[in-house]
Formats: structure tokens, sequence, C-alpha cells
């Protein structure tokens, strides 16, 4: 494998640890402690025949270990500079280096291959693009062990009724189960962040659940746009009505359907009193947001899209 380049990126905030400068911009806290390395590969099972990817490798400390037991690591990992120091770990140990394949390049952008678990120390500032870059990848993976900030790991699992509850909660637990499996110190990484992390384990469901994510999207959009208030007032709002009627404009348009006749009259008259009709039928205008179960949300979006109303055009 031809060795990437050692040359540095001047700019950005820096922290320095023999030789190697960890760069802010790329969010690198190296996980050093190995007591966590080996509670996470205790709780991942890996199996002999698993190719496991690991999302910014760093230094190759988890790594090494990840190589020991199974089959194939697929290292993605975006700084030159580490992928150099990836390739100086496994030399002299060719049974290790042969089942390493290292991706030099954004995990945002790159194609991924097969794979059956995901191991990942995921930078804070693209938590959320990877949780569902992982989710949306096809074939699905078994499972996945991602470190994120600790706050961002609570709203991941948080239940309706609790004080992290959000969008991103139920987005990500409508495609997997997510549970938390160990709190991890700052101290733990080298340089050390500012708070503490957790580690989730992300099981996504097999088969993935019917329902088209783009449209449920942007019904929890509007649901959690202000989590406080009843659904009624939300979706009633005269902001959230114009979209509608733009909306069905459009999907009408698009799918070469003909338009209610009474929509036609007074786009916005028809669309406020089918909203509450949806809403009435399925008991939920004085629900909020915050207290909202993904079945609730469910039969919410089955009962709009029959009634004709949609969340993206």
């Amino acid at each position: 494998m031809p060795r990437a380049s050692t040359q540095s990126n001047s700019g950005g905030d820096r922290h320095q640890h023999q030789g190697l400068r960890f760069l802010k911009q790329h969010g690198q806290h190296i996980l050093k402690n190995p007591l966590v390395i080996q509670n996470i590969i205790e709780k991942a099972a890996i199996k002999p025949t698993d190719t496991v990817l690991e999302i910014g490798p760093g230094t190759g400390n988890m790594t090494v270990q990840l190589l020991k037991k199974a089959k194939k690591v697929i290292a993605v990992e975006i700084d030159p500079r580490m992928v150099v120091e990836l390739q100086k770990r496994v030399q002299g140990m060719p049974e290790l280096e042969k089942k390493l394949q290292i991706i030099h390049g954004d995990i945002l952008k790159v194609k991924l291959p097969f794979f059956h678990l995901c191991i990942a120390n995921v930078p804070y500032q693209i938590s959320s693009g990877i949780v569902f870059k992982l989710l949306a990848h096809r074939p699905a993976f078994r499972c996945s062990f991602l470190m994120f900030q600790r706050e961002f790991a609570m709203r991941l699992i948080a239940q309706p009724g609790t004080p992290f509850y959000c969008r991103l909660s139920a987005n990500t637990q409508l495609l997997a189960k997510c549970d938390h499996i160990m709190k991890v110190h700052k101290n733990s990484f080298r340089p050390p962040p500012k708070v503490d992390s957790s580690i989730v384990r992300l099981e996504p469901f097999h088969p993935p659940p019917p329902v088209n994510f783009t449209e449920w999207d942007g019904l929890s959009k509007v649901v959690f746009g202000r989590k406080n208030k009843k659904m009624r007032g939300m979706f009633t709002s005269k902001k959230t009505i114009e979209s509608f009627v733009a909306n069905y404009k459009t999907y009408c348009a698009l799918k070469n359907e003909k338009m209610n006749p009474e929509f036609e009259q007074n786009p916005t008259e028809w669309m406020k009193k089918t909203v509450e009709e949806v809403l009435q039928k399925t008991e939920l205008s004085e629900m909020r947001a915050k207290a909202i179960s993904n079945h609730d949300l469910l039969k919410l979006l089955a009962n709009f899209n029959t009634a004709g109303i949609h969340f993206t055009a």
C-alpha cells in the first residue's frame, strides 16, 4: 500500500504529542485508555469472520486490537499524517498488516464498502451526519459502537417525556435500536476534550421500517420545531399550512393527480380543515412533541399521507 504524505496543514488549533500535532478542525482526540479500548472490544463481540469498519483510527490504538480479533479492518482516516502513523503501527507484523485496509478520505464523502461492525470515535461536528450515513448504508451492518460527546449520546437514546428527547432521538430510533454502553471520562483522551463522552450501540432494524424517511423527516421537523407546543398549534400555524399548500400543489403536479375541488376554491381553508380532521382522527391534537412516541408519529404520518398531505414536494 503506498504511503501517504506526512505534510500537515499549519492552520487551526493544534495540540502536540510525540511529534504529532492533533488538529481541532478534525476533532482529533485520541483514545489512550487501554481499559476503555478493551471494554469496547469485549462488548463488540467480534467474530473471526467479521469485517470491521473503523472511523477515525488516529494513531491506531484501537485498530491494532481490532486486527487481532477480526478477519479484516477497514480504517477510514481523513488526516494523511495519521494514515502514515497507522501504517507504521503494523509494520513488521505481517499477520495484522495483511488484514488492514486504509481509506484516506472524508467519511461523509467516501463510498463505504461492505462491513459487519462499525467502531468509531466520532468528531462532534459530524456526529449526526455519520449516524445517518451509517443507518442508510446497504446492505445493513450488524451493529455499531460509536463514541460521542455525552450530551449527543444522551439525545440519541432519550425516550419520550425525558429532557433530552428530540428530533434526533425519534429519527434515530425509527431506524435502529439505541443503547448506552458506557461513559468515558475526558481524561481517557489525548488531548482531553472539554466534556466527557459516551459509547452508544446502534443496531439497525432488519428489515428497515416500511416508511419513506424523507416524508418522516419532514414530519418530525414540524413536530419538534417547538417541542413544548401542542400538535394542533404547530400544525395549524400559518407558516405550516402555507408549506402544506405548496407541497400539495407540487405533489399533484409531479404525480399528475387532480387536486381536490375544495382545495382549488380555497386552498388555505381546505388544508387547515383537513389537518384538523387528521389530528382529531389520531387523537393527537393535545399531545406535545416532547411526549410523542414513534408509534404515534407513524400513525400521524400515515393519516396525513392518506388525506393527501405530504411533507416533501
